[in-house]
């Protein structure tokens, strides 16, 4: 469950979720690659500002549920996630290192998405309207539109 991170000038609560795809897309995440991500994760988040809510495996990709601090981009996130656990994978579990031919565990690329703790976007605008006395929605953003 996440929790309301309390620093010196603000309090956040910033959850992400992260997904990454195996190189190839190759079913290389079995029952021994499933604990070592989970046991790296545990790790991580003792020595960074993360926090791992839900860890959740496919035989070819990766889910997190992450929740972190503003200091910490996604792409920050990310690269960390991925290089940490690909080290430890390739380290600790040698033939996923075989099946991708020696190369890297993760594709270049991921999905990452936020995720709000008190529900949609339309959740949020209602609240930020009945914050105030006289709510005046200066903008509001739509689907981009082809020119």
């Amino acid at each position: 469950m996440s929790e309301y991170i309390h620093k010196s000038h603000n309090v956040t609560v910033l959850m992400y979720h992260i997904v990454f795809p195996a190189k190839y897309r190759r079913t290389v995440i079995d029952a021994d690659v499933d604990e070592v991500l989970k046991e790296v994760c545990l790790e991580i988040e003792k020595r960074y500002q993360i926090k791992f809510l839900e860890i959740g495996t496919d035989l070819d990709h990766v889910h997190f549920l992450v929740q972190s601090v503003p200091t910490y981009s996604v792409t920050k996130i990310a690269r960390m996630l991925k290089s940490l656990t690909a080290r430890e994978v390739f380290r600790r579990c040698p033939q996923v290192k075989k099946k991708l031919w020696g190369g890297e565990f993760w594709t270049d690329g991921y999905f990452a998405s936020s995720v709000g703790k008190h529900g949609d976007e339309q959740m949020i605008g209602k609240y930020v309207k009945n914050q105030g006395k006289s709510y005046q929605k200066l903008h509001q953003d739509h689907q981009l539109a082809l020119f």
